[in-house]
């Protein structure tokens, strides 16, 4: 987790590890497929209730949509709105395994994503983009949700490609 992000502090409950695991699943299928291992899901919850309802959930998809736009998040986002028939996503939590990138973060500033949970950081992109003023204003950025299995998920996919040259 970026120790430098001072919206990305925030103690792990219970829910967020539950969605993340969600979102997590959703990688695994990515990797298994040969795609970028990373998982989204986005869960609304308006105000004042107690528990969400998951609306969304994607892997990367690019390899095979042959779209470099097909990350997990911009395919999330466009199944949520889809589901609450709107372009806003102010009552939703969107879970990702790994920090969003520079595309993804726009798209959630556009939709208004109430909250970003990511797993693990990515210090290439996703630390300057997420802690940067890339997201809603209102949004709550929280990092390291299943921090170490997101990464790991990562080393593992990318030690593969290399081992397969």
């Amino acid at each position: 987790m970026n120790d430098d992000c001072r919206d990305c502090r925030e103690q792990v409950s219970a829910e967020h590890a539950k969605w993340m695991s969600v979102a997590f699943e959703e990688a695994v299928q990515a990797y298994e497929e040969g795609e970028i291992p990373i998982g989204a899901a986005i869960v609304y919850r308006p105000e004042g209730e107690a528990a969400g309802r998951l609306i969304a959930r994607a892997h990367n998809r690019v390899e095979a949509l042959s779209d470099p736009t097909a990350h997990a998040e911009m395919l999330a986002i466009t199944m949520a709105t889809d589901t609450l028939g709107g372009k806003y996503l102010s009552d939703c939590i969107l879970y990702v395994t790994i920090e969003p990138c520079t595309m993804c973060a726009g798209a959630m500033r556009w939709a208004q994503v109430k909250t970003v949970v990511f797993g693990a950081g990515e210090p290439k992109v996703g630390y300057r983009v997420l802690c940067s003023n890339a997201l809603h204003p209102r949004c709550i950025v929280i990092g390291g949700v299943m921090e170490d299995e997101c990464k790991q998920l990562m080393q593992n996919f990318f030690k593969s490609k290399r081992l397969a040259k």
